[in-house]
């Protein structure tokens, strides 16, 4: 039996807690459970989930001073973590306290309830930017202009900050999800400082030591900065240069980029520049300047943005009708009949990865950071590959930040990019949002030059099948009761037999570990001739088999037969050998959309007179 390492065929962005096995879901509910008891006995009130990262989680409460409601935030570390790793949160409380601003909420306390650090810190109103992307789309350009005035305030307020010797104060991570959104003052605040530093060097690049003897000393001789998220920070703070508060500045350029363009990166700005935002001109091209290749160009940019941005917040701007975005590939709206918690597992990564690609020489710095970000984001599947095929990537992770199952299967040849999908989203509401995400997509693809094919499955992680068994040399027993769900169509909706896909329509995959036993294949290929969309994913570790899908039955006449061929999957999985992952995906129908290749989007600015332009539109 296979004990190789799974560098999956498809790897899960974000890890579900429907996708734990019973153990560890009951072990990660008795301890979320358990801090929420813990705040309960400290006297706050109306303790709730908020978030969580790499680190830890972050809870939401109040408690009641001197008559007055205060609301506050509380993070926790993973006690999974090394101690290192958990004392990170005293360093957080430390360097938190060090910075005093109206954008920045403050810190109430640092305090350790039966060996578990809690960090209390006062809370800011709204929500985060991301969230709010993910809702509405790309923000309007009066309001990416009006955010951009408040970071470059936060930004100059953490260079003059008087740390031990008056030394600047570098934030490290951010990025739309670490900017809080107040819509009634259109106000943002700067959180979570787990990854702040003291600046090793100043806006100019010169050391920040003030005698001989510091500056000699190892502690400038390498970095003290941490990583931040890998989608946002600039090149010179992922690859280990010394920290400075350029990186905050590379921080807000890509945050502000990532917001006007409905991403969840900055990777995408050489497909889609900033320049085709419909941003204002001047700002347009200071972002652009920000995320230059050129580290030259990228600090003169930079330069010009602190210093201009309180002047181009001044012009009058209005915002303008909204257009109404078609999508490019066919996208499907149907209201949910139950909850649904959307995971993305995406194949065929390797050859979107370049042999030699400009990050080349920051393998080996990138090998030797012991991160947990760096692990769980980018060494397995980002590392080595080029801007716009990570900016695709995170296209696609974005979509399964929406209530959506289905499937993509992109083809690139030479003369242009083929796209077959299946995208039904389950929530009315986020249509124009989401039709921004898909079209962001296919304009990335349509800028990657290659030969070769990515397939990706959307589906419900609240369906997924788990086997358990005592190790890896047990088989996996299904329970009795245990059935593969799927929808059915209320109507036929039948097509040509020569337009429908087939599962086995691009082959086998060269990333695939696992190896199903001929008993599944036989059921596999007779589900292929009946017509129907949807996906299966079979996922085998050393004591845990999960079983993913999404299946929808668009030929009512034979759901005896299907739901026969389902059950008989299910009556194989004691055959399944080895470990890794299998999938196989079936579009409804070959509806292919082919786009040529274009390198990048054409410009388009905020007008010069809004209000003339209104009045021309509604003419």
């Amino acid at each position: 039996m296979s004990q190789a390492p799974l560098q999956q065929f498809y790897i899960p962005e974000e890890q579900s807690v429907y996708l734990l096995s019973h153990h560890d879901a009951r072990k990660l509910k008795d301890w979320v459970a358990l801090c929420q008891a813990q705040l309960t006995q400290l006297g706050y009130q109306g303790i709730e989930l908020i978030g969580k990262g790499a680190y830890g989680f972050v809870f939401g409460g109040s408690a009641t001073h001197q008559g007055a409601t205060a609301h506050y935030v509380f993070k926790f570390s993973r006690i999974t973590l090394p101690t290192h790793l958990q004392e990170r949160l005293e360093e957080e409380a430390f360097m938190l306290d060090q910075v005093s601003h109206p954008r920045i909420p403050g810190l109430i306390a640092y305090q350790r309830s039966r060996g578990q650090s809690i960090l209390v810190m006062e809370r800011a109103p709204g929500w985060n930017l991301e969230q709010i992307s993910l809702k509405h789309g790309r923000l309007s350009a009066r309001l990416i202009v009006r955010i951009a005035a408040q970071l470059a305030d936060i930004i100059m307020a953490l260079r003059r900050e008087s740390g031990p010797k008056f030394r600047a104060v570098v934030h490290g991570d951010i990025k739309p999800s670490n900017l809080v959104y107040d819509p009634e003052h259109e106000s943002i605040a700067l959180i979570d400082w787990g990854s702040s530093v003291f600046a090793q060097l100043d806006a100019e690049l010169q050391f920040v030591g003030t005698n001989v003897m510091e500056l000699m000393s190892d502690n400038l001789q390498q970095t003290n900065a941490r990583l931040g998220d890998v989608y946002f920070i600039g090149e010179e703070q992922l690859n280990g240069a010394l920290s400075s508060p350029r990186f905050d500045e590379q921080g807000a350029a890509g945050a502000l980029y990532a917001l006007a363009s409905a991403q969840s990166c900055r990777f995408g700005h050489r497909a889609i520049p900033a320049s085709s935002l419909g941003l204002p001109i001047e700002f347009a091209r200071t972002l652009d300047g920000m995320l230059d290749p050129d580290p030259h160009v990228r600090r003169k940019a930079g330069d010009y943005f602190v210093r201009n941005m309180p002047r181009m917040a001044k012009a009058v701007m209005i915002d303008l009708p909204e257009t109404v975005n078609v999508p490019l590939v066919p996208v499907w709206g149907r209201p949910a009949q139950q909850e649904i918690d959307t995971v993305v597992y995406s194949s065929r990564k390797a050859f979107l990865r370049e042999a030699f690609s400009h990050e080349a020489n920051a393998q080996e710095t990138l090998n030797d950071v012991n991160d947990v970000q760096l692990d769980r984001y980018y060494k397995q599947f980002m590392q080595g590959m080029g801007e716009t095929e990570k900016a695709f990537l995170a296209s696609v992770s974005r979509l399964g930040k929406y209530p959506v199952v289905g499937g993509l299967a992109v083809r690139w040849e030479r003369e242009g990019v083929y796209i077959d999908s299946s995208l039904n989203l389950h929530d009315p509401a986020l249509k124009p949002a989401f039709i921004e995400a898909v079209n962001n997509m296919v304009h990335l693809a349509r800028a990657i030059h290659r030969q070769g094919v990515f397939k990706s499955c959307l589906f419900n992680a609240r369906q997924t099948l788990h086997l358990e068994r005592a190790s890896a040399d047990d088989v996996f027993v299904r329970e009795s009761t245990m059935a593969i769900s799927y929808e059915l169509s209320a109507m036929p909706e039948l097509e040509d037999r020569t337009r429908q896909h087939s599962y086995f329509e691009d082959g086998p995959d060269p990333e695939e570990l696992l190896v199903l036993p001929a008993s599944i294949m036989r059921v596999l290929q007779q589900l292929n001739d009946i017509h129907h969309t949807g996906m299966i994913i079979f996922e085998a570790l050393p004591q845990h088999l999960k079983i993913h899908s999404y299946y929808r039955l668009l030929d009512p006449s034979k759901e005896h037969e299907f739901g026969k061929l389902l059950d008989k999957i299910l009556a194989s999985v004691s055959e399944i050998e080895g470990l890794g992952v299998s999938g196989f995906m079936k579009m409804p129908y070959k509806d292919t959309r082919y786009f040529t290749h274009l390198e990048k989007q054409p410009e388009r600015f905020y007008p010069r007179d809004p209000r003339e332009y209104v009045k021309k539109r509604a003419t």
